[in-house]
């Protein structure tokens, strides 16, 4: 890059703002825009105003195993991008579900490294395909969140290089823009400085040219990051390389070429995404695409006596009961949460728009914001914004909401997030103010509860009275672990129904890269009054479809779970509901491994995971029998917590989070053991049959064989079957799959392919497997009827 100074070349190794690398226009650099994912394209305002298609996700679409379905979602997260005028998603996320407790688990396609590394590659080439880039993350081991920003992760090389590196080798070589670096440490070593990973394996071993950029605001020095391979710091403004870049070379810290190197892949991957944009999906095909994708996520593991499709014919009478058929839980709380059309059809109304008048009742049967209640109110003031629904926001340049708003504007959210220099005047750099102001209308009589939290003091007014205040103020560094917590405060309020009060919250904050105020109500609705209710209405009804599972703050980005159990008042419900009317469908929304010993109660047990913003419909149509239920298992459910291979996220006092499982993450590790899932690996099935035989296996040239099976559908409907193929040494390890879709009779003959590397352990280097090695072909890690042998050597 000989037309780059030394210093333009360091420009180029710093973000030149929050979301958007420098440009040098003479030698053809454009800037590049990015944006977070992977469930869509995140508005960088974090605004509910900035609408975009939410996909199924990650975990939902593991479950397809359909890595075409999933290059469809990632080309249509890649077309949503142009349309935002973005050029570089940070995603997928290629971390895997070591443990159910995992607060990101939603995120991650699977417990498995191959199913995760497939199905990721197949993202990353959808989204390229139209030109936008793909930044996988989080390189390497960012697989829980507790104590992300300081923990080491323990790992020994071979369960490194087999499983948690394998993801990111199969997206280097589906040739993705770049890749991010976690804010972890692995082995000692902080990721952004990991140059046993970045500089010798994935740049020297995988030959892999793309950009590799730090996490926002996970450097922590100049010359370490840049001699372990890191190319890019995020965001601006730098902190460690950018002009110190330059600094250190001149110094003699750090080498010119390296200095070259981070600049040539910053241009390069510049030159590459800047320009040469393909098309968004028209409206309707995305529409049907998220369906489809939806549906094929949706893994049933439990179907007595048929009762699925539900017919009308057979159960006149339907009552939906549960917290998630009116509030569903579409997608995880990250700092990548999509701003999903208001529009979006909840499951309720699905299902009662599809089978009319056999829906007879819907009751929640809990409270289905049992944190943090939604905040229903009128602004204050009209704005002539076209908003009529939420809290008018005045934003001042004082903390004592003195003069003239800096900026107003309407927002119909409970939950409010600014980062500096994002929004105009959310996050100021010195002492400022926000405040929320709007009527709300009691819709019973009684005590309401009035909640409020956010990142500095605060102040509630309902009516004419100061209700709470609370005047500390949080220290910055104190700030982010606030906004990540999410904890509120409450007050109790008699209001009585129909009665309109004026609600004001007042967040007086002081500087720090980022605020954030949440607010709702809840009325006096109580628990046992709902539950009573929902336990009539099942009792009236010839069945139930219980849609039970998750809000989005269960699953967040920065917090781990503290168990895998829903909530106690879900578990009530299950209970009560299944006594009352043995005809239950439960449904479940969560996007995780999680307990399900309660299962054996219902008559059909439907995991729909995080399907996105077509929820509504998909569920309608799987649960009608228009459309299969396509998924499998992307994880595995053990019968108790003390049978994962891992389970606690907590490290140790030195800070150490040991995988001491080493590579038997999983089904491989209640596998090896001898132990029995609930629910396995890969399984799943529709509302059709199928039979596997024939299996076979063939050498296809010198890297790889082939397994053949003969699928055959022996059911009456069309659907789609795995065919999965797994080594048994040194453990139980899938090493291909495929799946296809058949008429009812039809009968295909699979090929799955077996890459070399499937049936190599790394011992130093890529080492054979020993002698013949035995494959086994079935449905699940759990049924394996079939098996062919391989002499590796």
């Amino acid at each position: 890059m000989t037309e780059l100074t030394v210093d333009e070349m360091a420009t180029l190794t710093a973000g030149a703002s929050m979301w958007a690398t420098a440009a040098i226009p003479h030698a053809g650099i454009p800037s590049l825009a990015m944006a977070d994912g992977p469930m869509g394209v995140a508005g960088p305002r974090v605004d509910e105003r900035d609408v975009s298609l939410l996909t199924p996700a990650p975990v939902a679409l593991g479950a397809s195993w359909d890595k075409e379905l999933v290059r469809k979602i990632g080309r249509l997260v890649g077309g949503e991008a142009i349309r935002r005028k973005v050029d570089l998603m940070l995603a997928p996320n290629l971390n895997l579900a070591r443990s159910p407790l995992a607060g990101r688990a939603f995120e991650y396609f699977s417990e498995d490294p191959l199913l995760c590394g497939v199905l990721g590659a197949a993202w990353i080439q959808g989204c390229q395909s139209v030109g936008t880039g793909a930044v996988a993350k989080h390189l390497v081991c960012n697989d829980s969140e507790t104590a992300r920003d300081s923990m080491n992760a323990v790992v020994d090389a071979r369960t490194l290089r087999e499983v948690y590196l394998q993801p990111f080798e199969m997206a280097a070589k589906a040739g993705c823009a770049g890749m991010l670096t976690a804010y972890n440490k692995v082995n000692g070593a902080w990721c952004a400085e990991a140059g046993q990973i970045v500089r010798d394996v994935a740049k020297a071993e995988w030959k892999f040219d793309g950009v590799f950029m730090s996490d926002w605001f996970g450097t922590h020095s100049t010359r370490g990051s840049l001699n372990g391979g890191l190319d890019l710091e995020m965001p601006s403004p730098a902190r460690f390389l950018g002009a110190k870049s330059a600094a250190a070379v001149a110094e003699g810290q750090v080498d010119a070429a390296r200095l070259r190197d981070a600049a040539e892949r910053v241009a390069a991957t510049a030159r590459r995404f800047g320009a040469g944009k393909g098309q968004p999906l028209p409206a309707l095909e995305a529409g049907a695409l998220l369906v489809e994708a939806a549906a094929a996520g949706f893994t049933l593991v439990r179907n007595e006596d048929a009762i699925l499709p539900l017919d009308p014919a057979r159960f006149p009478r339907i009552a939906v009961i549960g917290p998630n058929a009116s509030a569903p839980c579409f997608q995880g709380g990250t700092f990548a949460k999509i701003a999903v059309r208001p529009d979006a059809l909840l499951p309720i109304d699905a299902l009662r728009a599809r089978l009319g008048d056999a829906i007879v009742d819907y009751e929640p049967g809990v409270d289905p914001q049992p944190r943090l209640p939604r905040m229903p109110a009128r602004p204050a003031r009209d704005l002539d914004d076209g908003c009529t629904r939420g809290m008018t926001l005045d934003y001042f340049d004082n903390a004592d909401c003195e003069g003239s708003p800096l900026l107003s504007e309407t927002r119909d959210t409970n939950s409010l997030t600014w980062f500096h220099g994002v929004h105009a005047a959310g996050a100021l750099q010195r002492a400022a103010a926000t405040r929320a102001s709007g009527v709300v209308t009691a819709t019973a009589d009684g005590p309401h509860r009035f909640y409020v939290g956010g990142t500095g003091a605060l102040r509630l007014v309902v009516g004419d009275m100061e209700v709470f205040r609370r005047d500390e103020q949080l220290a910055p560094g104190d700030v982010m672990g606030r906004l990540k917590s999410g904890d509120a405060d409450c007050v109790t309020v008699d209001l009585r129904a129909g009665q309109e009060v004026d609600v004001v919250v007042e967040l007086r904050y002081t500087a720090a890269r980022c605020q954030g105020l949440w607010y709702g109500v809840r009325g006096p609705d109580s628990n046992e009054a709902m539950m009573a209710r929902a336990v009539a209405a099942a009792r009236a009804a010839d069945a139930v479809v219980l849609v039970v599972g998750e809000t989005s703050d269960a699953s967040v980005e920065s917090r781990d779970r503290i168990d895998t159990r829903l909530p106690v008042e879900q578990l009530a419900l299950i209970d009560r509901v299944c006594a009352a009317n043995a005809n239950t469908v439960i449904v479940t929304n969560v996007g995780h491994a999680f307990d399900t010993r309660w299962e054996t109660q219902a008559k059909a047990v439907l995991h729909c995971w995080y399907p996105g913003e077509e929820f509504g419909r998909a569920l309608a149509h799987v649960l009608a029998g228009d459309r299969e239920p396509g998924g499998r298992m992307p994880v595995t459910i053990a019968c108790t917590d003390t049978d994962y291979p891992a389970l606690s996220l907590q490290p140790d006092v030195n800070g150490d989070l040991r995988y001491d499982e080493g590579t038997r993450i999983g089904y491989r590790g209640l596998a090896a053991r001898g132990v029995a899932p609930r629910q396995a690996f890969g399984a799943g099935f529709g509302y059709t049959t199928f039979a596997l035989s024939g299996a076979a296996v063939e050498p296809d040239g010198a890297d790889g064989w082939t397994v053949t099976v003969t699928v055959r559908n022996t059911g009456t409907r069309t659907g789609a079957e795995v065919a999965q193929v797994y080594r048994t040494v040194p453990e139980l390890t899938l090493v291909g799959f495929d799946k296809v879709t058949l008429a009812p009779g039809e009968a295909r003959t699979l090929r799955v392919a077996i890459d070399r590397r499937r049936l190599q352990v790394w011992e130093g280097g890529w080492t054979d497997l020993p002698g013949t090695v035995d494959l086994l072909v079935g449905r699940s890690s759990a049924d394996l009827p079939l098996a062919v042998q391989v002499n590796v050597n």
